[in-house]
């Protein structure tokens, strides 16, 4: 599948979301996109002690090792890209982590409000 256009919710260039884990659909480090990512992983989150609860409670483990995929687990402070809609959903639930605006992609914005992103934005001046 071909990927969009690297840009964020400004319509600058998409900024890195994380390495150290490796992060993003495409394992790029950003929260790139395309027609295939049916989740929408384009929202760049610091991870809380809450949301990686919340997320573990509907099916997806994001703290334990998966060693098979390579991934080692993610722990409170990791920058990870997360699907739109499990963002908002954990915001409706009072467990959204802080985010990353020039870090996360303009897709988001099709799930997402702008005003709820800004809300929650750990890069705004």
């Amino acid at each position: 599948m071909e990927m969009d256009e690297s840009i964020n919710i400004f319509g600058e260039k998409l900024e890195t979301c994380g390495e150290d884990p490796i992060t993003g659909f495409y394992r790029d480090g950003k929260c790139n996109t395309c027609k295939g990512d049916v989740g929408s992983h384009t929202v760049c989150i610091e991870t809380s002690k809450e949301f990686l609860e919340f997320t573990k409670l509907k099916g997806n483990d994001l703290s334990n090792p998966a060693p098979e995929f390579g991934f080692k687990g993610l722990k409170p402070g990791d920058s990870w890209c997360v699907c739109a809609s499990r963002w908002l959903e954990a915001m409706e639930s009072g467990m959204a982590p802080r985010l990353h605006l020039k870090r996360t992609h303009i897709r988001a914005l099709e799930i997402v409000p702008m005003e709820l992103l800004k809300k929650y934005a750990m890069d705004l001046n």
